[in-house]
């Protein structure tokens, strides 16, 4: 039997998606204009929002949630803007955590759900796809971690690919969420110090500093699992030959 070819369904989730995340974002420019909203009281009117600070927690992660499929959209941005309005870094953090777990699992069981076919429409989609081959017979822990730890290819991207893919939850949760741990928290930092900027432009920096040595630190990683992986797979064929 023929598989099923999902491009009309990844469109339709991707138009689905923007169109409730620009809602979101719409509303969210109409009450800053309507109330002035600023950094200095947003405190004080999240205590007039019904349920306060938990009110927009659950926004945001209703949001995080939604993005994940647009399957692009960068989740740095909802991080450092989550750092930005929470009071503070540890609840900012939390509520990030939360966010990133939910929005990893939504698009992998919908890839689990779908199968082999999606992985056919992703590659023919997607050019970033391609670049799973480089890690082909990695371990799966090791395989999702490099690739959300370095950001190689769009993280809801991946995680739709993974669950395709067949790879084990138990295996994809750990690896992901380990690999996006060290992204929530730097740019949930960068949200945080944004804030002080007005007082402090100098500690814009700390942040932007942190960003690039931990790109970079990435980028080793990756670079040496794909290293090994291609060299297991040339001893392999090495074998197979002789």
């Amino acid at each position: 039997m023929a598989e099923k070819n999902y491009a009309k369904l990844v469109k339709a989730l991707q138009i689905a998606a923007g169109i409730l995340m620009l809602v979101m974002v719409v509303l969210c420019i109409f009450l800053v204009h309507k109330y002035n909203i600023k950094v200095s009281n947003i405190p004080e009117l999240s205590q007039k929002i019904t349920g306060g600070t938990a009110a927009i927690a659950i926004g945001i992660i209703i949001f995080s949630v939604v993005k994940s499929f647009a399957l692009v959209f960068p989740p740095a941005v909802v991080f450092s803007v989550c750092g930005y309005i929470m009071p503070n870094f540890r609840l900012a953090l939390l509520i990030n955590i939360v966010s990133v777990f939910l929005s990893l699992s939504v698009p992998y069981f919908l890839g689990r759900f779908t199968g082999a076919g999606m992985v056919n429409t992703l590659k023919g989609k997607f050019k970033a796809i391609k670049k799973i081959d480089d890690f082909a017979g990695a371990n799966e822990m090791q395989m999702t971690f490099a690739i959300k730890l370095s950001g190689i290819m769009p993280g809801d991207l991946s995680s739709l690919l993974f669950g395709a893919m067949g790879i084990s939850f138990k295996n994809y949760t750990i690896g992901a969420n380990l690999g996006m741990l060290p992204l929530v928290v730097v740019y949930t930092f960068f949200g945080c110090t944004l804030k002080r900027v007005g007082e402090q432009p100098w500690i814009a920096a700390i942040p932007v500093a942190v960003i690039v040595i931990f790109v970079l630190i990435a980028s080793l990683i990756t670079k040496r699992l794909v290293t090994k992986t291609k060299a297991r797979q040339l001893t392999e064929s090495e074998r197979d030959f002789k």
